[in-house]
């Protein structure tokens, strides 16, 4: 019995043992019909299998061994576990995984720590003290296996480096001369990361503000005040002592200088009545009765010098010629001389001269002068 008869579609075969072809046609079927040859669909599935694994692992190794480090970032190679090397920013290949593994950090990148740290004055003072870090990373490799948390390390050794100094410090320090404390404190914080080995670098560190704890700021404010005070009288009696002490120094140098003069005067005068009195005593024994008329002439001028004139004339009327001051004469002052006065004569009579004619009186006292 024939197994093909006519009008059946058992074309292909109708034994059973003879694969069904299906149509050529489009969609699902055209593109699941490589994937039945590749897992055992046809005499080639084992090699077909073969060369995708041989893709899937070229595309793996690809994208595994290229790195590429951009501008802001550092690689750190690690070859089996252990610190290999550090990559520069360009593209790089490295062994694949699990042979070498790249970890990235950013090393140009500012980080900030701010925070505020009570701490105790050499004075034994309380200040809080706010205290603000930049800091970036200079070593990936220290950053990343030098310690086991810089950051953290940075914070703790930025406290204890503001303790450390202002604890030195007293509190007038603190409060209004902080630039030479903010330098110190940087110093010792980059010295104390270096010896923790964190890869960090302090790119700057300021103390903004401190200020006393609000429980004792009102006693504080005060002593402040009082502190203001003593500056300010301490300033006016330094500005009134270096007002007064030139002008005193100046005056005593003046009362100094006019003593000096004063003695070197008197004794220049003493010296020379003495030697001028020496002089006299011997004209005086050379020729006594000349010398005594000279001194008495002498003596006489110096005294009716300065006092005013009264001349008798021969009809006994008296004259009295006001003149002028020597040490403001005319000469000085440019005044005109004086006219003199003419003073008539007063008769009076004596008692017992009735018989005799009688006489003008004369002047008395210091105006009188002996015609």
């Amino acid at each position: 019995m024939a197994w093909n008869t006519p009008g059946s579609d058992n074309s292909g075969g109708s034994d059973g043992r003879t694969p069904r072809r299906r149509p050529n046609g489009r969609g699902l079927d055209a593109l699941l019909d490589p994937l039945r040859g590749l897992f055992g669909g046809g005499a080639g599935g084992g090699s077909n299998l073969l060369r995708w694994a041989g893709i899937v692992v070229g595309l793996w190794l690809v994208f595994n061994c290229f790195v590429l480090v951009t501008e802001q970032e550092r690689g750190v190679v690690l070859r089996f576990g252990q610190f290999s090397r550090v990559l520069q920013p360009g593209p790089h290949f490295k062994a694949p995984w699990p042979i070498e593994r790249v970890t990235k950090v950013n090393a140009t990148q500012s980080n900030a720590y701010s925070d505020t740290v009570p701490v105790f004055t050499r004075d034994a003072n309380m200040v809080n003290v706010e205290i603000n870090v930049q800091y970036r990373i200079g070593d990936p490799q220290l950053y990343l296996f030098g310690s086991r948390d810089a950051d953290r390390v940075l914070k703790e050794a930025a406290q204890s480096a503001v303790r450390e100094q202002v604890g030195r410090s007293d509190l007038d320090t603190v409060l209004n001369a902080r630039s030479e404390l903010t330098v110190t404190v940087r110093q010792r914080l980059q010295a104390s990361l270096q010896d923790y080995r964190t890869g960090l670098v302090v790119t700057e560190l300021n103390l903004p503000n401190a200020r006393p704890p609000d429980e004792v700021k009102d006693a504080f404010d005060e002593v402040q005040r009082a502190a203001a005070d003593k500056t300010t009288a301490i300033n006016q009696a330094q500005a009134y002592a270096k007002q007064v002490v030139p002008e005193a120094r100046g005056e005593a140098s003046r009362v100094r200088t006019a003593a000096e003069g004063y003695k070197t005067s008197s004794v220049a005068r003493a010296e020379g009545d003495a030697n001028r009195f020496s002089l006299l005593v011997e004209q005086y024994k050379a020729a006594p009765d000349v010398t005594r008329k000279r001194l008495w002439l002498d003596t006489l001028q110096d005294v009716l010098s300065d006092n005013r004139k009264i001349i008798g004339g021969d009809s006994r009327q008296l004259i009295y010629v006001p003149m002028p001051d020597k040490r403001s004469g005319p000469a000085a002052t440019g005044a005109p001389l004086l006219t003199p006065d003419l003073l008539p004569p007063t008769i009076t009579t004596e008692p017992g001269d009735s018989g005799r004619g009688a006489r003008p009186t004369r002047p008395t006292g210091r105006d009188e002068v002996t015609r």
